[in-house]
C-alpha cells in the first residue's frame, strides 16, 4: 500500500533461547535487524525480557515513539497472547494510544481463542515473510515457520480460498473516535461464494491451476 513503517520490538531477547548466553541480546537484534529489513529499521526499546509490566515507563516510552511516528494505524498482540510479554505490550500499547490512532491486534500463535474481525491476502508475500522468520536463527524457525504456514493456510480457508491462498486475520475493537479501519488495512482475500448445492465455488482460474 505504499504505507511508512514504524517497526519496534519491546523486549532484548535475553532470555528468549534453551540454554541464553551472554550475547544473546545482541545476536537477536542482529536477528530482527535482518529480518526486517526489506521494511525498516526496527526500534529496539531494550526493556528486560520476560519480565515486561504495563507500568508507567512502558507506557511513557510507547507515547514518545507514536507522538515521533503520528501513525495512522497501530498494529500489535492481541490481550490475550500467550506470553506475558506480548499481554503487557499489548496493554500498553491500547493505554498509550489514547486519541491518538486506532489499535488494531494480531492473531495469537495457533489461533488460540482468537475471533477475527478483518482478514488480509498475504498469498503473493508468503515466501518473504517465510524469509523474515528463517532470519531468527536463534530461535529454531523452521517450527515457526511451519505453524505460521498452517495458520494462514486456515485463515485463507476462511475465506474459502484456494489451497494454495495465504491469509492473516486480525482483530478490531471500535473505540471512540475510531469506528472503521477498513481503508487503513491491504485487501482482503477475494471472495469465492459456495454454490447452492453446498459445494465450494471456484473460478475459472483456480480450475486451470
Amino acid at each position: 500500500m505504499g504505507a511508512r513503517l514504524t517497526l519496534a520490538v519491546a523486549t532484548d531477547g535475553a532470555r528468549g533461547a534453551a540454554c541464553p548466553d551472554a550475547d544473546l541480546p545482541q545476536r537477536r537484534a542482529a536477528e530482527t535487524r535482518r529480518a526486517l529489513a526489506p521494511l525498516a529499521e526496527p526500534h529496539l526499546m531494550g526493556f528486560a525480557d520476560g519480565s515486561l509490566r504495563a507500568d508507567a515507563e512502558l507506557e511513557g516510552a510507547l507515547r514518545a515513539l507514536i507522538a515521533e511516528a503520528r501513525p495512522d494505524l497501530i498494529v500489535t498482540h492481541a490481550p490475550n497472547d500467550y506470553h506475558a510479554d506480548h499481554r503487557a505490550l499489548s496493554q500498553a500499547v491500547s493505554q498509550a494510544a489514547g486519541f491518538a490512532a486506532p489499535v488494531l491486534f494480531m492473531d495469537t500463535m495457533n489461533g488460540t481463542g482468537f475471533v477475527p474481525t478483518h482478514w488480509v491476502e498475504v498469498t503473493p508475500w508468503w515466501d518473504a515473510k517465510i524469509a523474515a522468520i528463517r532470519a531468527h536463527d536463534s530461535q529454531s524457525p523452521e517450527r515457526f515457520v511451519a505453524m505460521a504456514t498452517r495458520q494462514a493456510a486456515f485463515r485463507a480457508g476462511e475465506c474459502n480460498g484456494p489451497l494454495e491462498a495465504r491469509a492473516e486475520a486480525f482483530q478490531f475493537a471500535p473505540r471512540f473516535p475510531f469506528a472503521d479501519i477498513r481503508g487503513l488495512l491491504p485487501p482482503a482475500p477475494a471472495l469465492r461464494p459456495v454454490g447452492r448445492d453446498g459445494t465450494l465455488t471456484t473460478s475459472r482460474e483456480d480450475s486451470q491451476r
